[in-house]
């Protein structure tokens, strides 16, 4: 049998990918983090599916978790917020579903970053005034940085940055980017992107942290921080330009 790491999304229960419901309804066991992922996503499961909350469980457990379906004869979803390929801690799992010879796949989900460029209403890329885009996070407490890619080193680069797991830090994100960005620079926060309670914050990168902290904002957020986000002056992009060469088919 499989196991699927299938990205349940940003927290909205629709929007799982419409593969990645499809699978979740096949498959008779279902790892899911009860912190993060929407309950009401459980709902496609199959009525006899076996839920495991993985909140509290450390990666033996879970390990243990999918290694044991298998070995029953059950298709497995591991359901992990946002989309799998960044910050999701699946490639521990996939290391250890290697060396116990389990097959596994992986179904993309929406991330957290575009959901929250969704509420925003913002494309992150704009012609001529920025085209790279870091994804990144700070080191606390979690696992750290390796060398070069601290925040004071990556704001060099003037690109829009986009920090994860980073809210309960917003002074030092502040502090670490003004001599890169500039006290003016357009900043954004949202919080629970896509949810019915979700928060947007938006401000100048010298006001944000106060906004922050008077919001109560500490986890489940999305810091941004770039001039792509206040853009308004800028060149139409050549994609769609009247002045490109077309050749019909």
């Amino acid at each position: 049998m499989t196991v699927y790491f299938i990205g349940a999304g940003p927290g909205a229960a629709d929007l799982i990918t419409v593969r990645g419901a499809r699978t979740l309804a096949a498959c008779g066991v279902c790892l899911y983090a009860g912190s993060l992922v929407p309950r009401e996503l459980l709902a496609e499961c199959p009525p006899d599916a076996r839920l495991v909350d993985t909140a509290q469980l450390d990666i033996d457990q879970i390990t243990a978790e999918l290694v044991g379906a298998h070995r029953e004869g059950h298709d497995v979803a591991r359901l992990h917020s946002g989309d799998p390929s960044v910050f999701s801690a699946v490639n521990e799992q996939m290391r250890r579903l290697d060396e116990a010879g389990v097959p596994y796949e992986v179904v993309p989900g929406v991330p957290a970053f575009a959901a929250a460029a969704a509420s925003l209403k913002r494309e992150l890329t704009v012609p001529t005034v920025g085209q790279t885009v870091i994804l990144t996070r700070i080191a606390n407490r979690a696992t750290a940085m390796p060398a070069g890619e601290d925040l004071a080193t990556l704001g060099r680069s003037g690109a829009l940055i986009v920090l994860h797991l980073a809210a309960k830090y917003v002074d030092r994100v502040v502090e670490e980017l003004l001599p890169h960005y500039g006290a003016d620079c357009p900043t954004a926060v949202v919080a629970l992107a896509s949810r019915p309670d979700e928060l947007i914050l938006r401000g100048p990168l010298d006001g944000i942290a106060e906004q922050v902290k008077a919001a109560g904002v500490i986890r489940t957020a999305v810091i941004m921080v770039g001039r792509t986000l206040g853009a308004e002056q800028f060149r139409d992009s050549h994609l769609y330009s009247p002045a490109r060469e077309r050749h019909a088919c």
